[in-house]
């Protein structure tokens, strides 16, 4: 996880850019909090900035009013946190630097490379008219950091062995393994196409190709040639995106030697979630098994 806040900004050019990037079809409105309508995000950007305009105008002596925070967390940090998790942690991190009672958007960016967000507010008190307090931004940055780190375990070493992630011919669990992966993917903004999709499975060895009427997926040498018998889609739970049933007659066609980009360090990233993910899963298996093994104790014991 890393959170920067960008120093020396005017509110409007920190707002605009974030309005640019909407725009673009590159970030989107994702949580408004303190504001004084109930949907910020249903009028145009400049009724938005309007909102911190008339905040500011009660102290125009700080010439750089902005406060713009952008909050990067890594791939298994968003499968840790959540959709919600990333929200509250939001919250908890203006109250933590002083601005939790300040009226503040959150843009959502979706770039090619990486998900990420972006803190737009204003460092005038609105109530106060005063400026807020800014000394030890940085220290208190690395502290709340530091709090995520702990209470999500962020940095916590992973053993790759616990999963399957480089599939075979002889991987054990294959199903389950391949539900997770598919979880993992179909839970990343940033994968916008049946094309990226593909070539992201293709770094585990897996492909996706049609089957009978349908789909299913096979396991490859890593040169496309199948090393056992395929699994349809219909029997998984949780299928990939881009192959639901109303998608398989408009599919895009994808020119083989097209490059597509990924986040740096992409396959690591999802690996750790992964293994986070089956982590929890196994966790849940065994707390159910036991709770069963509880329950026949109980009744053996009630029977004597």
């Amino acid at each position: 996880m890393v959170i920067k806040i960008h120093q020396a900004c005017t509110t409007k050019n920190a707002l605009f850019y974030n309005e640019r990037k909407v725009e673009r079809q590159k970030a989107s409105f994702y949580h408004s909090q303190n504001m004084p309508v109930m949907n910020p995000f249903l009028g145009d950007k400049n009724d938005r900035y309007r909102i911190f305009e008339e905040i500011e105008e009660r102290n125009t002596r700080v010439k750089k009013p902005g406060l713009h925070i952008s909050v990067n967390p890594t791939v298994s940090d968003l499968v840790r946190l959540g959709d919600t998790g990333i929200r509250n942690e939001i919250s908890k991190l203006m109250e933590h630097l002083g601005y939790g009672n300040q009226p503040y958007l959150v843009y959502k960016h979706a770039d090619i490379d990486r998900i990420h967000f972006h803190i737009v507010s204003t460092r005038i008190d609105c109530d106060t008219g005063k400026k807020i307090k800014d000394n030890y931004e940085r220290e208190k940055t690395q502290r709340f950091i530091k709090s995520l780190e702990q209470k999500y375990g962020l940095t916590k070493e992973e053993n790759p062995q616990k999963l399957n992630y480089r599939f075979s011919g002889s991987s054990r669990n294959l199903k389950q393994n391949l539900e997770s992966l598919f979880g993992q993917l179909n839970q990343m903004d940033f994968i916008r196409s049946k094309a990226m999709y593909d070539e992201a499975l293709k770094m585990f060895d897996i492909e996706i190709r049609p089957f009978g009427r349908g789909y299913a997926a096979f396991v490859t040498d890593g040169t496309g040639n199948p090393v056992r018998y395929p699994i349809r889609l219909s029997e998984f739970e949780e299928r990939p995106n881009f192959y639901a049933e109303r998608n398989l007659g408009h599919e895009v066609k994808f020119v083989m030697n097209q490059k597509i980009g990924f986040p740096e360090n992409f396959k690591r990233e999802l690996l750790k979630a992964l293994v986070y993910q089956y982590g929890k899963d196994d966790e849940a298996a065994t707390g159910k098994l036991n709770r069963h093994k509880q329950m026949k104790r109980n009744k053996r014991g009630r029977r004597m």
